[in-house]
């Protein structure tokens, strides 16, 4: 018999003490530099030991500023406070990226009160209306305060619009027995302008902003996860001080820099390295941006697609600060070469804000003094992932489009 291929990687001596510490959903004992935050929400929500309503709370900030697990752990201290000293404290969390649709939400929420005997509410077939009735319901067979967290609200809404909230907000009209709050939490600083007057004045928040964390502090949370999950001497001195350079260029996201000290032990790991080094890191880098983009690359519209050629095939030129009406010219040229209707002007500059939206380009707006504002285009892709290859290799059209010769503009 062959030998099972575990008996020699379950053998192997592994560099991670726990490597749950260096997964997104990981608890740890403290949260540094989120004290202030901490102390904001937990001030709120202490009012529902007192058997009061907490103010509804919008949480905003970048993504791995910290606002979900903050959250999770006052959540956490309030529950068991609630049971301490019995007071009924009820708190759950949807997220609103994988549970998108008022009705997945809602009945999402309902089914986590429900009890013996009770009807499963099923994934979709009840009146949105029904499914609302029937969590009042439940919510005031429980008794206490609810408190609803819903992550990435933004998402949500944007997709979906704001009836949600209204629905929500409009239940302490109708309950008896028991009240609730709403915590949002959202990526979008502006999140408050895709809501109506009306749900927006019902709403009525308090507003709590974590802002991204510097590189120091990074530094700090990665050293409280390197105690708990990496072994002692396998880290290069650079090592967590590169990570938290590198994460906090990009918006000082900690996930980030979690994800880039696991990768990196992990790359020492396979290729039998007793050390971890910057060069281990600069792998890990490079493996993040290609995992992350290139998905998104291949799943581009056609259009975006083209575009996006049209903008890769000017900076190979030797161009940068590329006006629309330059990358237009291009695009328009490539449309015909492949026989593909172009789109309008107007419509172009509304992809390009997409493109910038994802990440793969950078779309600034200058003045032109008299001669009005225009974008400059840079993408915003790194060099060690192949975009031609990524985005040819996905649609033949992209794949014809670049056996032709184009006009392009000299670079001065």
């Amino acid at each position: 018999m062959r030998e099972n291929i575990f008996d020699s990687l379950i053998e192997s001596d592994s560099l991670f003490v726990d490597r749950q510490a260096f997964e997104h959903g990981f608890e740890p004992d403290s949260l540094p530099h989120r004290e202030k935050e901490v102390r904001g929400l937990g001030e709120n929500l202490v009012e529902a030991l007192r058997g009061h309503i907490p103010s509804n709370m919008l949480l905003y900030g970048v993504p791995g500023s910290g606002k979900t697990i903050v959250t999770k752990t006052v959540l956490k201290q309030l529950k068991s406070k609630g049971k301490s000293n019995g007071t009924a404290v009820k708190a759950y969390t949807i997220n609103c990226r994988t549970v998108n649709t008022k009705y997945r939400v809602i009945q999402g929420l309902a089914n986590r009160l429900e009890r013996a005997g009770d009807t499963k509410i099923p994934f979709t077939g009840w009146p949105t209306d029904r499914v609302l009735e029937e969590f009042r319901r439940r919510m005031d067979r429980r008794g206490g305060i609810h408190v609803i967290v819903l992550d990435e609200i933004d998402h949500l809404v944007s997709k979906n619009g704001d009836s949600i909230i209204y629905s929500l907000t409009n239940l302490n009209l109708e309950l008896e027995s028991s009240k609730c709050c709403i915590i949002g939490i959202s990526n979008d600083l502006h999140f408050t302008k895709m809501l109506t007057p009306q749900v927006a004045s019902r709403l009525a928040q308090i507003d709590l902003v974590f802002h991204p964390y510097g590189a120091n502090q990074i530094n700090d949370i990665l050293q409280e996860r390197v105690r708990h999950g990496i072994r002692d001497g396998v880290l290069d001195q650079s090592v967590v001080g590169l990570c938290s350079a590198l994460a906090a260029q990009e918006h000082g996201d900690a996930r980030r820099a979690l994800d880039l000290l696991r990768i990196a032990v992990k790359k020492a790991q396979q290729m039998g390295h007793d050390l971890v080094d910057r060069g281990h890191v600069r792998l890990a880098q490079n493996q993040l941006e290609h995992d992350q983009l290139t998905p998104v690359l291949r799943t581009l519209p056609l259009q975006q697609k083209i575009l996006l050629f049209s903008i890769c095939i000017n900076e190979e030129n030797g161009l940068k600060n590329i006006s629309t009406g330059e990358i237009y010219r291009t695009y328009a040229e490539v449309c015909m070469r492949i026989m593909i209707e172009p789109l309008t002007p107007r419509r172009i500059s509304s992809l390009l804000n997409e493109l910038d939206s994802l990440g793969i380009i950078i779309a600034r707006n200058v003045s032109k003094g008299r001669g009005g504002r225009s974008k400059q285009i840079n993408s915003a892709l790194p060099e060690s992932l192949d975009v031609m290859t990524e985005m040819k290799d996905s649609e033949p059209m992209i794949e014809e489009a670049s056996k032709s010769k184009y006009r392009l503009q000299r670079p001065l």
